[in-house]
């Protein structure tokens, strides 16, 4: 198995954590980065020393599609702890579960590694079983548990975890050609004011009222944009979703469906139909959200959500790249018709905006959005471009401002500018604090490919010294705040080249 420079990274950092006896770690990385097989390396010197490793997954349909990764990458030993299931055998060293079977289990087997897949669906369970940061279970306090996910970001897992590393961000790997590109289009708009929001999000049932009137906007356009594209369609509930599928039946567009109650020869076919193009359309609620790894090329959003680790793994159903026996994808379209792009903004920025894990006592990114760049839908054909963006890539539009000055009679008084406000005195750094601080710049050096001493540089013009008391400083994710100081230097160091070119012509 031969892993790619920034999975060896990630494995090399599990390993020193581990080493540095952290025993809970979390790794976040994009959908579709590989992180199963990631996990199939860790297994693989799990077993090399002889050790048993438990591999947890949150649904039953994941079981089998684990067990069908380990064994392409050449792990066969594996058992399945998963009700009745035909690979049931607790004598292998190897034991995919299923999180439902383990809860129910009055004595659970002894391992010396275990792995949680998709943790961001979090289990009470887990702290039932592992214990919680402030009493941990004796008998599992010294065993590595890691636990992986492209959306780790529930409130209070910073607390639970003693280490977190993110493998890499959901543009770098587009940039790489790992993930694919995706359009967006919005189509159209719902009307939303007034539904009530329940544990964090719209309330289902009043939601469900409200996208009924889009049903056949979205099937139309789907027909004028989505190019036959093989679709995955979200709904609020059944009702909608099945609303949906008669609307793109009736318009001759063959479409499945798919809920929690859908049994798992139905999804194998549903899936089977959708790969050999009998079936266009899949229409779901809530089930092809996590973990799937079909061939997806247009995602219908029908299904408004204020849940940023919903919509990102939403949207990453359709990052995926196209498998290697089929034709080449060149991006994923999303028609977003419920409006989560202009609430919540793009996926990639999303990603970048969350770094590091939700301590349980500060508020979980109230003004997030305000960190981000939320796009601009194109007045023309719905695109949504990044903002400050006059032309639009789609169909060329440019943007004209319009003055919405009226003229009115009245008499002409004096404006006095305001006074100019006193600029508070600059929060003063202690040693910690700058020591992190260069961690910050190095790793962000690190992951730009800069030339190395970049990030002394850069640590000398904020403070005015070398960092010479700092070499040791541990890599660690930058903050919001220092990704925001370094783009107003790199916009600084670009406005001011110009102005040199500018002198330049005049000499």
């Amino acid at each position: 198995m031969i892993l790619r420079d920034d999975q060896s990274d990630a494995l090399e950092v599990l390993r020193d954590s581990v080493a540095n006896r952290n025993r809970r770690i979390c790794l976040q990385c994009p959908t579709a980065w590989g992180k199963t097989v990631l996990a199939s390396e860790m297994v693989l010197n799990a077993r090399a020393k002889n050790k048993k490793v438990a591999f947890c997954v949150p649904a039953i349909s994941l079981v089998d599609q684990t067990v069908d990764m380990f064994a392409r990458n050449g792990i066969l030993d594996v058992g399945v702890m998963q009700a009745k299931h035909h690979m049931t055998n607790w004598d292998m060293p190897i034991q995919v579960c299923s999180v439902q079977t383990l809860k129910r289990l009055k004595q659970l087997p002894k391992f010396d590694v275990v792995l949680i897949d998709e943790c961001h669906i979090w289990f009470n369970f887990y702290e039932k079983w592992l214990g919680t940061p402030d009493n941990r279970v004796p008998e599992w306090e010294n065993v590595p548990v890691i636990a992986l996910s492209a959306t780790p970001w529930r409130k209070g897992h910073g607390a639970w975890f003693d280490d977190y590393h993110k493998a890499a961000t959901i543009r770098e790997m587009i940039d790489a050609g790992i993930l694919s590109p995706f359009k967006v289009y919005a189509p159209s708009h719902p009307d939303l004011g007034g539904v009530r929001i329940s544990n964090g999000d719209y309330n289902e049932a009043e939601l469900s009222q409200r996208m009924q009137p889009l049903v056949a906007d979205t099937v139309d356009t789907w027909l004028r944009l989505g190019e036959g594209r093989p679709t995955l369609c979200y709904a609020v509930d059944r009702a909608h979703a099945m609303k949906l599928k008669q609307q793109f039946e009736s318009k001759g567009v063959p479409c499945g469906y798919q809920d929690h109650a859908t049994t798992d020869s139905e999804r194998a076919r549903l899936k089977r139909e959708f790969h050999n193009g009998k079936l266009k359309v899949v229409c779901n609620v809530e089930t092809l959200t996590t973990g799937i790894d079909w061939d997806v090329r247009c995602i219908s959003l029908n299904r408004p959500t204020r849940s940023d680790m919903l919509f990102v793994q939403i949207i990453g159903r359709g990052l995926r790249q196209a498998p290697p026996d089929a034709p080449p994808k060149d991006h994923l379209l999303i028609l977003d018709h419920s409006d989560n792009h202009s609430r919540l903004g793009f996926v990639t920025d999303i990603d970048e905006s969350f770094v590091g894990l939700h301590d349980g006592r500060a508020p979980r990114h109230e003004n997030r959005t305000n960190e981000i760049r939320l796009p601009k839908e194109c007045p023309q054909c719905g695109f949504l471009k990044l903002p400050k963006m006059a032309q639009c890539p789609a169909c060329q539009f440019v943007a004209k401002v319009v003055s919405k000055i009226e003229p009115e009679e009245g008499e002409l008084r004096e404006l006095k500018p305001r006074p100019k406000p006193v600029k508070p005195e600059g929060k003063r750094w202690g040693p910690e604090e700058e020591r992190r601080f260069f961690g910050e710049l190095m790793a962000y050096g690190k992951r730009q490919m800069y030339k190395e001493g970049w990030a002394a540089m850069k640590f000398k013009e904020k403070f005015g010294v070398w960092p010479n008391a700092y070499k040791d400083a541990p890599l660690q994710v930058p903050t919001p705040e220092t990704l925001s100081w370094i783009k107003s230097r790199n916009i600084y160091w670009a406005k001011s080249k110009a102005r040199e070119g500018q002198w330049g012509d005049l000499r």
